[in-house]
Order: structure tokens, then sequence, then C-alpha cells
């Protein structure tokens, strides 16, 4: 098989699953999630950070003079309902193979983040091209060239660390919502988590085409890179998700609002 039609297959058996969880889902949530309370069903909650990606929290872009945005959720049923799968999934599956993770030392973890996420410079490149935003464009291929090098292969971030040079995350999300494309609608994935319809067409085309794994792994190899990317992530996360759970009445409003916020923030900057 082609390298492209391997890259075709998998990104049509991600659809795929989605899709065999999505519909019938659609009819299982009419009613109320279990464990939702009922008297919050309809209510907005003030947004604040998203959960398990710990570069969320760098900024608040969630202030309370920051503007609060509407959010079109016209699928909430079906989207809380993929909410709970994945609330599920997390909490007795991922979370438990991430908290055996960390009996890896931290520094070694965050060496693996450090790689996967400098083998991913395409994406901001030519993200922050397509935006015109030249100035961000040289500081990722900097970075890039100091952490190959200096930083042994992207294992460790002397960009950050010594010339402190930020991490900068672009793609071809925040792209489209720079050339003026709305969000759509509000959309919660299986696996994936928070996203809107502009979001998620950009995770697909960014992986498709710009990810570097796409033609690096093949095969198994690309799943298992995927599997190795989340737990590494969840294993550095300080359990974000589990105290949005205990201290908000309603998780699935304060992480949809929270994502949106934030999305709009990064697309304004």
């Amino acid at each position: 098989m082609s390298s492209g039609s391997g890259i075709s297959c998998r990104f049509g058996v991600i659809l795929a699953l989605c899709c065999l969880l999505i519909f019938p889902l659609s009819t299982c949530w009419s009613e109320e999630v279990p464990g939702q309370p009922a008297e919050v069903a309809g209510e907005q909650e003030l947004p604040d950070e998203e959960i398990l990606d710990e570069e969320f929290l760098e900024d608040d872009p969630f202030a309370e003079d920051e503007p609060q945005i509407e959010v079109s959720d016209p699928l909430e049923k079906l989207n809380r309902g993929i909410f709970w799968v994945n609330d599920k999934l997390y909490t007795y599956l991922f979370k438990p193979i991430a908290r055996a993770y960390r009996f890896v030392p931290e520094p070694a973890r965050e060496s693996v983040d450090n790689f996967l996420f400098n083998i991913r410079m395409p994406i901001r490149l030519v993200n922050s091209l397509l935006q015109a935003r030249f100035e961000t464009a040289g500081i990722v291929v900097q970075r890039f060239a100091i952490n190959t090098t200096v930083g042994v292969l992207g294992l460790f971030d002397p960009a950050r660390n010594r010339f402190e040079m930020q991490r900068i995350n672009e793609d071809l999300g925040q792209t489209f919502g720079v050339w003026g494309l709305g969000p759509g609608w509000y959309i919660v994935l299986p696996v994936f988590g928070p996203s809107n319809v502009r979001d998620g067409i950009g995770i697909f085309l960014d992986n498709l085409y710009l990810n570097p794994w796409s033609y690096i792994a093949d095969g198994d190899y690309y799943w298992y890179v995927l599997f190795i990317e989340l737990q590494t992530k969840l294993s550095l996360d300080k359990d974000t998700y589990e105290s949005i759970k205990e201290e908000q009445l309603d998780p699935y409003l304060f992480i949809r609002d929270a994502f949106m916020q934030r999305r709009e923030a990064l697309i304004a900057k």
C-alpha cells in the first residue's frame, strides 16, 4: 500500500470511528446524561481554563474584562453524550495509564513531550505564514533550529530555557479564523474532546498534510505515536480535569465556554 493510501486509510478510520460513536448517541441522549443536574441543563457558566493540556493554562484569556462570546451549540444533547463517553474513557482508561506512566521520571517525560512538539513544527510554520505572522514564523524556525541542534533532536528546550522563546501554537483552525471564518457549531469529538466545525476541519487537514508523523510513521506506528503523545500530556497534567469536575456545577458548560473563548483569544492576539 502506498504512503498516500495509508494516510487516507488512517484518517478514514478516524472519521468512521467518530461516526460510529456519534450517530448511535444522537438517540441515546435525548434525555439528560446520567449525573447531569437537571437545574443547570440550560444555564451558562463563566469561562475558565480548559482541560488536559497544560499549555492551555499559560495565559489567562478568560479574565473578567474579556467579552462573553456567544456559543452556538444546537447539538448540545449529542455533545453531552459524547462528553459523557469521553469522561468514562478518561477516568477508567487514559488517566490510570497516565498515572502509571508517572513512574517514569518527570524530566524524561518532559523530553518526550519536547521531542513530539518539535516534530510538529511544519504545522506551526505553515499556519504562521498563512496568517501573515512573519515574526511568529521566524520564532518557530529559530526554536526548531536551536532545539534540534543544541536541544539534541528536540529532547530538550534550550530555546525556551536559555533564550526565552516560548512555545507557539498555530493551527489551521486559527488560520481560518484569521481569514474571517466563524467557528460554526460547537462539537465534542470522541476522544479528542472540545472543538467546533472550523477547528475540527483544521485538525483533520493539519494532520493529513502538515503533520510529519503522517509520513514518517506508517501503519500501526502512527497510532502508537498518537497514543504516546496523549499519555505523555496526561501524565504531565496536574489533574486539571479532576479539579474542574470537583469545583464546577456543570463541567460541560464550563469546558465548552472556556474552549471557545480561548480559541477566539488565540485568533485575535
